[in-house]
């Protein structure tokens, strides 16, 4: 499956603007806000998601230190890079992915990094926990 095929938790710096056109494409999608975790820690996000069947969407590198080096339970975590910068700009690295051909089974963590005018995709599979 493609790694944004599932469902998907957006990390509060995830802006609403990146939320409401994933919607409009059709992608299931809530955020940490909806589901009363705003504030919470990626830990408590990641807890969530697993047995919900959802991938977490950020721009927080964190959560690769939680999911690989402390084995905090996911069932993906989909980490873009750049952050914080300008919704089309997300919007079109996110695009770039759900087209890209990449076939992950859970749980996995996939990097897609805007460098100038290409997409760097990597892709970590993790031992089933």
């Amino acid at each position: 499956m493609n790694p944004l095929d599932s469902a998907i938790l957006a990390d509060e710096n995830i802006s609403p603007e990146v939320v409401m056109a994933l919607r409009e494409r059709g992608v299931d999608v809530t955020t940490a806000v909806e589901i009363g975790l705003g504030g919470a820690s990626d830990a408590a996000l990641l807890n969530w998601a697993a047995p919900e069947k959802r991938v977490i969407l950020t721009h927080d590198v964190d959560f690769g230190l939680l999911t690989i080096r402390l084995g905090v339970p996911f069932f993906g975590v989909v980490f873009l890079r750049p952050g914080h910068v300008s919704s089309a700009i997300v919007l079109g690295v996110i695009d770039t992915l759900r087209h890209a051909d990449i076939d992950v089974e859970p749980p996995f963590l996939v990097v897609a990094e805007r460098r100038q005018d290409r997409v760097l995709i990597r892709v970590r599979r993790e031992e089933s926990r």
